[in-house]
Parts: structure tokens; sequence; C-alpha cells
């Protein structure tokens, strides 16, 4: 598959990224870029983006910026450290990167900014390698297991 096919189907892949309307725009080199505008639904009280929203976003720019060089390995979230810095209002971008990586771990931060660049949030992240899940359902002998932190 084509750099250019995994940066168009990476957040098709994730149902919930698809759900929030998140759009990816770079995904190479330890380096990934989403995009998002936050519908009516996905605010808080305050009329800003809800914090869920905005550490999912920053989990999949960390996630997929630990992909991007290995798109056929997977990743799952080991821990996450979130610090929000600024209401997150109007388009926002993330962009995300691998900061260090082993054969089995990955290192990785990513910023949110607003249309004006300000930062709004930022997020540390370890994420393990694991290989892909064997397809499931009625039609395979595998069963449903999620991958393994161990």
């Amino acid at each position: 598959m084509t750099a250019d096919l995994h940066l168009r189907s990476y957040v098709d892949r994730i149902p919930f990224a698809r759900h929030l309307g998140f759009e990816i725009t770079r995904f190479e080199g330890g380096e990934s870029e989403l995009r998002y505008t936050a519908k009516p639904e996905h605010l808080n009280t305050f009329d800003v983006t809800h914090g869920g929203a905005v550490m999912t976003m920053l989990d999949i720019a960390m996630a997929a910026a630990a992909r991007s060089d290995t798109p056929e390995t997977g990743v799952v979230t080991i821990e996450m450290k979130t610090t929000f810095m600024a209401p997150s209002v109007g388009p926002l971008i993330a962009r995300g990167k691998l900061m260090h990586r082993t054969a089995t771990m990955a290192f990785t931060e990513a910023r949110i900014y607003d249309a004006q660049e300000r930062v709004c949030a930022h997020a540390t992240g370890t994420f393990k390698y694991v290989k892909r899940r064997l397809p499931t359902g009625p039609a395979s002998a595998n069963e449903m297991r999620p991958p393994s932190t161990d």
C-alpha cells in the first residue's frame, strides 16, 4: 500500500475518529497532522471543544506519528499525559511527532493549535507496537481478541 493510500485510509479505519470528523493530512517520517472542527455536540458547557475530543485527537495524532514509519504495524496506547493550555475553539490542527522508538515501544508527543497557531493542548504518549489483528467475524476461525500489551 502506498503512503498516499495509508494517509487516506488511516482515519477511516478508526470508527470513533470517523464519527468525530477527523481528517488526516500528514502521515510520514515520524510525523502526523490531523484537522478537526468540533460539531455543536462535541462542545462542553463553555462552548469550547470537549476535553475528551481534544484528548482523542492528541492520541490519534501520536499513534499516527508512531505508525507512520511502519504503517503495516499497529500501536496501542500504554500511557498518555495531557496538558490543556488554552480553550480549543474553532478549526483545530494536531501535529504529532515520534520522538524515539525501540523495537516494541514508541515515545511520542503532539500539540493542538487553533486557527491563530496558538497551542491549546499538549500531550506525551507511550505506545506499544503490535501485530495487526487477524480478521474476525462469522466467516472467520479467529476469535475476537484485543491486542495484548504484554
